[in-house]
Formats: structure tokens, sequence, C-alpha cells
């Protein structure tokens, strides 16, 4: 049985997918200035985003109280992921490039779709061989290329990848909370969860915590909790797998543009290379996602 095609879309719903994507993938540049550090950073990016999520929630009509107690504890154990996939990715972000970062941080797409695959109790397709190939081989030559300008860059890189990884563990987790709860209503619950969490590791790493420049956390906030998301959640229902997975591929270029004109990153020709292996390898991974998932994975994208 073929899964019904998505409602019409107009240029507005096109314009919200790709302003959702930008806006994302400005996450990186404002983690890189914030005067705190950036697990602190990422404490404020939940904090300052929890009350327009609520607002959102009720909004959309979706129920913040006298919810299942069991769906609430998927939710809050997948927060527990979701603050460590945070954590691990913004240490990185300030190690590496901003492409590599954005691409590794958005390797969970390929993850889940390996994950998928397990669950369903049958070998890759072609197009799924493909796209396992084209990850790893762009993941290669992309961690080759960190070791050849320092230990530290690639460090950031798998700081990254790391985060995919503890971001594909978050879906897993609140896969079986998504039939009743919302999507905003997850994201609140599984902020709020996550937020003692990067209090204890920002404390921990003795960062600088208290921001003095207060636009950029509330910047990184709005532009990776809130007008990413809402904008993403607003427009993805409206296109098939296919579109969604080349346009996610607009946050590498925005990061690279960003990370050239702010601090003076520069791509040569292999690492070009690189990016469009691991980009093939999320768009193939896009197309295999299963139309059930789609929604509730796009809605909670983080890194990112």
């Amino acid at each position: 049985m073929t899964s019904p095609p998505p409602p019409r879309a107009t240029p507005l719903h096109f314009a919200a997918l790709l302003g959702g994507n930008a806006a994302l993938a400005l996450g990186p540049w404002f983690v890189r200035v914030a005067d705190t550090g950036p697990v602190s950073a990422a404490f404020w990016r939940l904090t300052l985003a929890l009350p327009a999520i609520g607002l959102l929630a009720l909004a959309n009509r979706q129920r913040l109280t006298g919810l299942p107690w069991r769906a609430i504890a998927f939710v809050m154990g997948g927060g527990l992921f979701f603050a460590a996939d945070l954590a691990s990715w913004h240490i990185g972000i300030e190690r590496t490039r901003l492409g590599n970062a954005t691409l590794f941080g958005n390797a969970g797409s390929v993850l889940l779709m390996g994950f998928g695959l397990i669950g369903m109790r049958r070998r890759p397709r072609a197009g799924e061989w493909a796209g396992t190939a084209a990850a790893l081989a762009g993941a290669a030559i992309l961690l080759g290329r960190s070791l050849e300008i320092g230990a530290r860059t690639l460090a950031g890189d798998l700081f990254c990848l790391l985060a995919g990884l503890l971001y594909t563990f978050y879906i897993l987790a609140l896969q079986r909370a998504r039939d009743s709860l919302g999507n905003w209503t997850l994201l609140a619950y599984a902020s709020l969860a996550g937020l003692p969490l990067l209090l204890g590791v920002a404390m921990l790493r003795h960062e600088p915590f208290w921001p003095h420049a207060w636009w950029v956390v509330i910047g990184l906030a709005l532009s990776s909790q809130v007008i990413g998301q809402g904008l993403l959640v607003y427009a993805l229902k409206h296109f098939t797998p296919l579109v969604v997975g080349l346009t996610l591929l607009t946050q590498p270029v925005v990061s690279v543009i960003v990370g050239w004109l702010a601090f003076g990153e520069t791509l040569l020709p292999l690492d070009v290379l690189g990016m469009a292996l691991v980009g093939t390898a999320l768009v193939l991974a896009r197309i295999g996602d299963a139309p059930a998932a789609r929604g509730t994975r796009a809605a909670l994208s983080t890194p990112e």
C-alpha cells in the first residue's frame, strides 16, 4: 500500500522549508560567538526557547498537562540523549569547521535509516547501500582533512559525529511517545529534561556560564529552537522526503558561507568532495524515511 501524496505545496511552504533550514544553519555561528562556554550556550538555548515552545504547543492545541505517564517517561529519557547530543555538538562546533559540524551533526539521518532496516528485518536496497557507502567515504575524507589541519579539528569532527549518534537514540526514545503527544509537547518535555544535565556538564567543565551579550544566546534559542523548528513544522508535511533531503543540504552550504565570511574557513576540492558524499548520503537517508516518522524527525531535528 502506497502512502498518500503530501498536501499541495505553495511557494510560501517552500520558502518556509528553506528558511527553516537556513535558521538552523546559523546555530553554529551563534555558538562560536557566544561569550559563554559551548555547553552553557546549549543550556541557554533550551531555557530561553522553552516559553515560546510552550506557547506554540498551546497554539496548536497540544496538551502540556494530564499526559500519559509512560509517554512522559520515554520523552524525559530521550531528553537526556537530547542534552548529551547538544553538549557534544556544541563542543565540536568550537573545534572544527562549521560545514563539518553541520554535516556530522545531521549524521543521525543515516543512522536512523540503519536502525529502521534492523527493525524491518530486511537487507538494504541498492540506494541504501549507496547511501551508507557515500557516508563512510565522505566521512573518511573529511576526517582525514581535519587530521591534516590538526588534532583539535579532528576531535571536533568526532564530537559532532558523537552528537549524531546521540541524536539517533533521542529520536528512537521518542518514537513510542509521538502517537500520544504533539511535536511541540515532545520538544518542550525533552528540553525540560535535558536542562539539569547541561547545567551539570557546564559546571563540571568550569565554563563561563552567565552571558554578557544576551543577544547571542537569545538569537541561538530563536534560530535553533523556535524559528527553524517552527518553519519546518509548518512546511514539512507538504513535501516528499526527496525534497526534504535536498533542502537539508542548504544547512551545510549556509554554514560553509558563514564560516568563510566570519572565520576565514576555506575549503579545498577534496573537502567539497567529502561534503558532497556525506550530503548524498543524507538525501538517500531522507528518501528512505517512513512517512509516519518523517514529521516527528524533522520537527525535532536539532542540531541541529
